[in-house]
């Protein structure tokens, strides 16, 4: 699966000046819930997404998305994985939180499931949030691995379908070729 090829052909790939969620700026951005929001897609996405982590080994009880971006992502590669999907939401403090309908059991297996990955910031904190309601967290999956170096993310195994590093700066670092392009934050 071209990945970059499906983000375009869903008009999801952006050029341009961007801020990321992480504070980081870049060239280049890839706005998953454009490409989310069409079934087809989400549907291959997902399911290539779940063969690869049976193909790694990874075994898990449940899914679990940040959201918002990773809800749809997670409950569409659940639904291919065979498991259920819940996901963590912001708590107003920084961190984030399992909605009250969500019951994890003591030492249940999951791996959490998100989009596109540049630092790991919204994936650690839903899991954080999942193993402090008693969850193990097995691995990390994403559709895009952005992150300058390859390998586990924290210690957690990570599976990816691609690997794509955009040039990031902090805002300090901005080059003024970048810096004279509109700023859009996402």
């Amino acid at each position: 699966m071209d990945v970059l090829k499906l983000y375009q052909q869903a008009g999801a790939y952006h050029e341009g000046h961007f801020l990321l969620a992480s504070g980081r700026h870049s060239p280049k951005f890839l706005q998953s819930t454009t490409l989310l929001q069409y079934p087809q897609l989400t549907g291959q996405v997902g399911e290539a997404l779940a063969r690869k982590i049976r193909e790694s080994g990874l075994d898990a009880q449940f899914l679990l998305g940040p959201a918002m971006g990773g809800v749809v992502l997670s409950y569409e590669v659940a639904r291919h994985y065979g498991t259920r999907a819940i996901f963590a939401e912001k708590d107003g403090l920084g961190g984030m939180k399992l909605r009250e309908a969500f019951t994890v059991q003591p030492g249940e297996t999951f791996i959490a499931v998100e989009d596109v990955l540049t630092t790991g910031g919204s994936v650690l904190k839903a899991v954080r949030a999942a193993e402090a309601a008693g969850g193990r967290c097995v691995g990390i999956a994403c559709i895009v691995d952005r992150r300058t170096q390859e390998g586990p993310l924290e210690g957690y195994p990570l599976v990816s379908l691609t690997r794509l590093v955009f040039d990031t700066y902090a805002p300090d670092e901005v080059p003024d070729w970048l810096a004279q392009l509109p700023l859009q934050e996402i």
